[in-house]
């Protein structure tokens, strides 16, 4: 029986993507190198601009590129949000107008790794805020779930490894499954921005904090039960 929660396919036959990173740090790197891996062209930015990224571009090789932020959403196919969270809104402002682009939220609503490091945002999650800050872009989040090193265990021998994502709009993680599956991941979808978006959220969501890479079979018996408790405490 199919898993209702894993997207489906669609078209069987990939095509090569170009994905610009808002953001060239730890996450857009270890991403970068797993898009490029898989056949995909990468775009990396910065608030410094293009010449600040020579030695990063050359590090991941044929396929990399540099940019300005305000380039992307007309040279790519996806934007992946990519930055600290305190520089998640000056980020997104430097896109300008990314009216129908698809945009993966990788952030967290948090500053540091303990639990008074969680930045309040008054009872919302943290892709809620960034779909307010881009209202006209279509919001994914995914890639948030894990450490950024765990990424790296993708396609290695032994069960698949899930990869959560939460959005509201159907076609935009569609696209993102396709790029998680590219990667040697098998997406998992947790719901809409709010309900999914909370429950893989970092610093509470009960679909993080593993401290790895979770199992198909891991993350589909997770994300029931998270679903029962997210239902019952509503």
């Amino acid at each position: 029986m199919m898993n209702p929660n894993v997207p489906p396919n669609g078209d069987s036959s990939r095509t090569s993507s170009r994905v610009g990173f808002l953001g060239a740090g730890r996450m857009a790197q270890m991403l970068a190198r797993l898009f490029l891996r898989a056949g995909h062209e990468v775009v990396l930015t910065n608030s410094r601009g293009p010449d600040s990224l020579v030695e990063v571009i050359a590090a991941l090789g044929p396929g990399a590129s540099a940019a300005w932020p305000a380039t992307l959403a007309d040279r790519c196919d996806v934007i992946v949000l990519a930055v600290p969270w305190a520089h998640v809104a000056d980020a997104l402002r430097s896109l300008g107008d990314v009216h129908g682009a698809v945009v993966i939220d990788t952030t967290n609503n948090r500053v540091g790794p303990r639990p008074e490091d969680i930045v309040d945002l008054g009872g919302r999650g943290s892709s809620e805020v960034v779909a307010e800050l881009v209202p006209s872009a279509r919001v994914v989040k995914a890639f948030n779930h894990q450490p950024i090193p765990s990424l790296a265990t993708l396609g290695e021998p032994g069960a698949p490894r899930a990869l959560f994502l939460a959005g509201d709009d159907d076609a935009a993680k569609s696209i993102v499954a396709e790029l998680i599956r590219a990667i040697g991941g098998v997406p998992i979808d947790t719901g809409g921005l709010v309900e999914g978006g909370r429950l893989q959220s970092t610093g509470g969501g009960p679909l993080a904090g593993h401290g790895r890479l979770l199992t198909v079979e891991e993350a589909t018996t997770a994300l029931a039960d998270a679903r029962r408790t997210y239902r019952l405490n509503r």
